[in-house]
């Protein structure tokens, strides 16, 4: 896990400009078991996890330029897996951060990530999907072509070899802040 944190902490102290205010010693010494656990995932999985501003909070989140590597050809959730008659994936999104304390990124968050740096212009990521659409069978999946970002959906028990997912911790900061809670 050592080797993952210094990564993550080259990251953060190469892009200053992500998390204007915050120093890395604050912020590592907030980080609980579980979020480094949830941070060593991320870097093992290729998210290259950085600290960025979404919707007025600092979040832990994949910076990868595609979808984590580590992270594809996986359904969105089990059940659309087990669903599948034939050929189903590995695993799903649900079974690979179950464990974890991290969050799949909601439509809203990776369109706004999309604003502060271009990413998925060759591969998709698997999105936070709400409930209604699940129920009929759905998912949601975004990425970026043409210098634009698009939100899709698909078959929930879809899943592609350039089609992955990217995620976030939720840290106890605001943007405006950076005060601890």
């Amino acid at each position: 896990m050592d080797e993952q944190l210094t990564m993550f902490r080259d990251r953060f102290e190469a892009t200053p400009e992500r998390h204007e205010g915050l120093s890395y010693d604050v912020l590592e010494s907030r980080l609980t078991p579980s979020k480094r656990t949830a941070l060593a995932w991320m870097e093992q999985t290729g998210g290259e996890p950085n600290v960025v501003a979404l919707n007025g909070r600092l979040v832990i989140v994949d910076t990868a330029k595609e979808s984590p590597a580590g992270r594809r050809s996986v359904c969105l959730d089990e059940s659309a897996r087990l669903g599948r008659k034939k050929n189903a994936s590995a695993a799903s999104v649900e079974s690979m951060i179950e464990t974890l304390e991290v969050h799949l990124l909601t439509p809203e968050q990776y369109q706004e990530l999309q604003t502060q740096f271009s990413f998925d212009e060759k591969t998709s990521s698997w999105l936070a999907t709400p409930d209604v659409i699940r129920q009929k069978g759905g998912a949601l999946y975004g990425d970026r072509r043409y210098e634009t970002t698009f939100i899709y959906h698909n078959g929930a028990d879809s899943y592609y070899a350039s089609r992955g997912f990217r995620v976030c911790i939720e840290l106890d900061y605001s943007k405006n802040t950076l005060r601890l809670k």
